[in-house]
């Protein structure tokens, strides 16, 4: 960790490759910091180039206790899950899973596409549903592009992903204070971002950027002191996404694919998965086994992406 103040955590990526040069880059959650707001998860994959006979599906895996968040900025997926949603997320649009109680879906490359050249590239992450909504049932919401508020803000293009900014409200409801920003910052720019939420942290898509006048280099992830906001600030055109909102009502235990307030009932969800008890997705006949023998539940601060 270094600190670009002395409260700021500055977060670098665990980088990943999946297969076939698809790459992640993950920050949450860290050794550091295992959330920020409802925020336990935090992907950025790709730039990944699909080629015509190359894959780089997502297979039917199971979650519990979280809200899975999708966000392309190139390239499609087909989401299909076990209640039966089947939605192509594009460029733009909010695709918010919640899990609840348990889900089983898959994110494959769309048939329309399958003879095509293109690129993929976006983030994934997890939201820990609050205690009182971890076994709730689970649902799936699509926000398409044209439905997410965009303004100018001080010289930037701002995208109103989740929660409320700058007097615009997402549609996308959520259980808990949640707030998620694109941000397009021009070359030069400079940008005061107010105290959002009691946790918030900055992350720089592709370019490097300034917090508080501090180095954020490409990315890398700027936890900022909580209840306090930032001057952002670039030498280049840079993308940068904010998250955040209130902080967790107590720790998350996070393994393989599930997140729960309760050592317990992350054992209960691989043995149903295991049973095959946790649902199926129309179509799909592919099934994962539990990784790791005897599967155990570990720390918050570990994780692994849906293989």
């Amino acid at each position: 960790m270094t600190d670009t103040t002395p409260e700021t955590q500055l977060l670098k990526p665990h980088d990943k490759d999946l297969g076939g040069g698809f790459k992640v880059r993950r920050l949450l959650p860290a050794a550091q910091r295992r959330s920020v707001g409802p925020f336990v998860f935090f992907d950025h994959f790709g730039p990944a180039t699909e080629q015509p006979g190359t894959e780089h599906d997502v297979r039917p895996h199971p979650h519990i206790g979280l809200s899975t968040v999708t966000y392309l900025f190139k390239g499609a997926m087909m989401h299909r899950d076990s209640l039966g949603s089947v939605q192509e997320i594009l460029p733009g649009a909010i695709n918010w899973m919640t899990a609840g109680r348990g889900i089983v879906h898959s994110e494959r490359k769309p048939e329309r596409l399958k003879a095509d050249t293109y690129v993929n590239h976006g983030l994934q992450l997890w939201a820990a549903l609050p205690q009182a909504h971890e076994e709730s049932e689970p649902s799936f919401e699509h926000t398409p592009a044209g439905a997410i508020p965009e303004l100018k803000e001080q010289g930037a293009g701002v995208r109103v992903l989740v929660g409320e900014a700058f007097g615009a409200h997402s549609p996308v409801k959520t259980l808990s204070q949640t707030v998620y920003l694109d941000i397009a910052l021009p070359a030069g720019g400079r940008f005061v971002l107010p105290a959002l939420a009691p946790e918030l942290a900055i992350y720089a898509v592709d370019a490097d950027a300034s917090v508080n006048g501090e180095p954020a280099p490409v990315h890398t992830m700027a936890v900022l002191p909580d209840g306090q906001g930032a001057v952002l600030a670039c030498d280049t055109a840079a993308r940068l996404m904010v998250i955040g909102g209130e902080p967790l009502d107590g720790p998350r235990y996070i393994t393989w694919n599930f997140v729960s307030s309760r050592r317990e009932r992350i054992l209960e969800a691989g043995s149903d998965w295991a049973a095959q008890r946790m649902g199926h997705v129309p179509g799909e006949t592919e099934f994962i086994p539990l990784p790791g023998k005897p599967f155990g539940v570990r720390e918050p601060d570990v994780g692994t992406t849906p293989v």
